[in-house]
């Protein structure tokens, strides 16, 4: 007879919560394969901490992504958000999928060349540019869209010096009806300034303007807001023909989306609250093709979503280090993995399940990093089962921002590998090592000697 795997005894308060028509469930399903890839096995080679890219996921949501909006609106083009998580194989999938290149500094606008997106095909946005990087991407051919006038003026002094004219298009902040506004980039609608900037790039003769360009907030949950931003950029190209007699090129929508993630304190999971992409689809084309646009010359529509693309297509593999009991009572579990490489753990609830088979009873716990910070807080409530020392863990959904805004603090940054189409496993990042970081240092000769 097989021996069961122990798990200590719970004594726990029970709270009766909210219920829906299916009742409330507090166990938590395993995840023991990734793409049919073993979780142990992946852990077992690569390591703990670990994360994991399926390659699958993120084809299937950008070809989701895409048939909504071009079942919709006759010319779409996805441009992938570099920031969002700039690892040069999950650039590539995405420009296999047809996406051009947003980036927002120049070593984004780097890595985008050196990835084979032609220069015609990178958007440039940002409040950084210098001058020899407006320079590079004029040259490139790339799409300019200019930030505020300070860039405006540079540009102007750096086309009068060039052969061709830079294209550019300017990016446009406006009231959707969400608070905060999102007034810092761009020039703002409302006042008139938006209006100012296409006419002293129209009245310099140095410059090409081709298109229109909003980000009007990040994990945006209401879909209407976009409706309202596509109708106020449709109709600043509808004056701008008027004046000038030309259309625009383009439209561009920015990102934003929602992915299916729960932010803190909601009340509803991700998935229940997140528009999905017809419901943004339908917002912003109803908005273009309604409004005053020549029906004959719609303007291509740009989108350069991010997270809403990547999210569920990550996931961190981690390993429990120990468990404790709280002053007040709590339990609480002590995980290998910290807020320094899940940076997304300050402002959502990551959904976290077993790695092994376990019995429905579970506990209300705190689970933390490794790091000797206070603020090193995975969740602050979770209901788990009785993890034990050396159980693994899957940290869901972790696909946007954090292998860009992770950092080596107290901890080395970990592996991470990609899931083919195929199944094959893929290292395409190494785990750091010291040499790495120290790689950098230089110590005056006095210090050598201690």
């Amino acid at each position: 007879m097989k021996k069961l795997p122990f798990e200590r005894p719970i004594i726990k308060k029970l709270n009766v919560g909210i219920s829906n028509k299916f009742g409330l469930k507090t166990e938590l399903e395993p995840i023991t394969h990734i793409d049919n890839v073993s979780v142990s096995e992946l852990i077992k080679e690569h390591g703990s901490p670990l994360f994991v890219i399926s390659e699958s996921t993120v084809r299937r949501t950008v070809q989701e992504a895409r048939r909504a909006f071009e079942t919709r609106y006759p010319k779409v083009q996805f441009a992938w958000s570099y920031k969002t998580n700039y690892l040069d194989a999950v650039c590539r999938i995405f420009h296999q999928e047809g996406s051009w290149a947003e980036v927002v500094s120049r070593y984004e606008y780097d890595k985008a060349l050196s990835n084979g997106v032609e220069g015609a095909k990178i958007i440039f946005n940002g409040p950084d540019k210098t001058a020899e990087d407006l320079k590079i991407a004029s040259e490139n051919n790339s799409l300019i869209h200019i930030d505020h006038f300070d860039e405006l003026y540079t540009l102007i002094e750096i086309a009068g010096k060039l052969k061709k004219k830079p294209r550019v298009a300017i990016r446009v902040n406006m009231d959707t009806g969400v608070h905060p506004q999102w007034d810092r980039f761009g020039f703002n609608f409302e006042n008139g300034e938006a209006w100012e900037a296409i006419t002293k790039i129209m009245s310099s003769g140095k410059l090409e303007f081709v298109g229109l360009h909003t980000h009007i907030g990040t994990f945006m949950l209401t879909a209407s807001a976009y409706e309202k931003a596509a109708g106020k950029l449709a109709s600043l190209a509808v004056d701008f023909k008027k004046t000038y007699g030309k259309n625009v090129s383009y439209i561009d929508m920015g990102g934003g989306f929602a992915s299916h993630n729960t932010l803190k304190g909601a009340y509803l999971t991700g998935k229940d609250t997140a528009p999905s992409f017809d419901e943004y689809a339908e917002a912003i084309t109803n908005a273009l093709t309604n409004s005053k646009l020549d029906p004959d010359n719609m303007p291509l529509l740009i989108l350069e979503t991010g997270r809403a693309l990547i999210d569920e297509a990550g996931y961190l593999l981690g390993t429990v280090i120990a468990n404790k009991k709280l002053s007040d009572g709590r339990h609480s579990t002590i995980v290998n993995f910290g807020v320094n490489i899940l940076f997304t753990a300050f402002w959502y609830e990551h959904q976290i399940n077993p790695e092994k088979e376990y019995s429905q009873s579970s506990e209300t716990t705190v689970m933390y990093g490794p790091l000797c910070m206070n603020i090193d807080q995975i969740r602050d409530s979770i209901q788990l089962p009785p993890l034990k020392k050396d159980d693994n863990i899957i940290v869901s959904s972790v696909g946007a921002y954090n292998m860009t805004q992770w950092m080596q603090f107290i901890t080395l940054r970990p592996r991470v590998v990609l899931i083919d189409v195929s199944g094959g496993v893929h290292v395409i990042r190494k785990n750091e090592t010291n040499k790495d970081i120290t790689a950098l240092e230089s110590v005056p000769g006095h210090l050598a000697k201690i």
